[in-house]
């Protein structure tokens, strides 16, 4: 199924996309507008489980007070003029995000799920399940980024730690490989003696080089020509041994070359992720996308529990650099259009194509 929550705010949102939320009783599309049934005189939220209306008899409103003033009362089984359950979930999820990324050291599961309200165990599992990743590891995520911004400005690596909110040298080395893929210096110095494995081959949608670190996969990347992609992976780690033709990693590229081809099922590859906590919430909630599905901006940004962070989904996307493993091309505008990609839209075109074909 292709999700597309609608967002009333985007004028690019036409009636017939708001009715195919109303057919499907897209929860993600509450909050965004309201439907009207002429014959009835009621209003609703699209994921209103009544009988369905008749589409000749229905309007649509931005919200309930739009509605009345039309003279439309409001449904007692939806109640639309309270809060969509997905969005108070998501406002929930939101204020906790918030509480980690400005305490100076990680909250505790007990502090979290006070604040929100809830218990521990159910707080957890909400976290998780709008996010794709637990408390813990958004701490964790957000907290490495604040390290490699310290790193990147060129601190020392000691104050760099306690600047990120590490309260002690012990409890970041335990984290610091699985974080940073390397050692913070390594980081700090452009991936000094850090090796990196790369290949480079064709496809039907050009040059692709994939790279990757002990980790795991750094890079997938399209260009026109070879020598861009190698061009880039230096600029990305000057400092870094690459290392190429290596005969058992040219055999794992052939295996992500095979699925840009054929993209069947999931490729399930180690990844070595490095962005900030939201864009890590952002990728992971990517690879729960189906082959052969999209999602819109919107319902990403539903998804990781910032439903008014669309502008950022999209920054986000834009920002991976590990093309196909983390499937940013099955995101696409509320409209239906296909919208920017990093590789190229005709890529993107292409590799949706592909799949659903598949």
């Amino acid at each position: 199924m292709t999700l597309v929550p609608m967002n009333s705010s985007d004028v690019r949102v036409t009636d017939d996309a708001r009715w195919r939320a109303v057919e499907t009783r897209d929860p993600a599309a509450d909050g965004q507008f309201v439907f009207a049934v002429k014959t009835t005189g009621i209003y609703c939220r699209p994921s209103c489980s009544s009988r369905q209306a008749r589409r000749k008899n229905v309007q649509f409103y931005a919200g309930p007070v739009d509605a009345e003033d039309a003279g439309f009362r409001a449904c007692k089984r939806c109640n639309p003029k309270k809060q969509a359950p997905l969005e108070q979930r998501a406002q929930l999820v939101a204020a906790a995000c918030r509480m980690i990324e400005a305490a100076e050291e990680p909250p505790s599961l007990e502090a979290l799920a006070k604040n929100a309200g809830i218990s521990r165990f159910y707080f957890h599992r909400l976290f998780k399940e709008v996010t794709g990743i637990t408390p813990k590891a958004y701490a964790a995520a957000h907290r490495a980024a604040r390290l490699r911004g310290e790193l990147t400005g060129g601190a020392s690596v000691t104050s760099a730690i306690f600047d990120a909110g590490y309260n002690a040298i012990s409890r970041f080395y335990e984290e610091s490989g699985r974080r940073l893929g390397m050692r913070a210096t390594q980081f700090r110095d452009g991936g000094k003696d850090t090796m990196i494995k790369f290949a480079v081959g064709e496809c039907t949608l050009g040059s692709i080089l994939i790279a990757a670190t002990t980790k795991g996969v750094c890079a997938i990347d399209f260009a026109d020509e070879p020598e861009m992609l190698v061009n880039q992976l230096q600029d990305r780690f000057p400092n870094a041994e690459l290392v190429g033709g290596d005969p058992e990693f040219e055999a794992l590229a052939a295996s992500v070359i095979q699925y840009v081809e054929t993209p069947r099922g999931s490729l399930d590859l180690p990844l070595d992720i490095r962005g900030t906590a939201f864009q890590e919430a952002v990728w992971e909630a990517l690879r729960n996308i189906p082959t052969g599905d999209t999602a819109s901006y919107a319902q990403i940004a539903v998804a990781i529990g910032r439903p008014k962070a669309v502008r950022a989904v999209a920054q986000a996307c834009g920002a991976n650099t590990i093309a196909v493993a983390i499937p940013c091309h099955r995101v696409i505008r509320t409209d239906g259009n296909l919208s920017g990609y990093r590789w190229g839209v005709e890529r993107k075109q292409a590799l949706l194509a592909r799949e659903v074909a598949s």
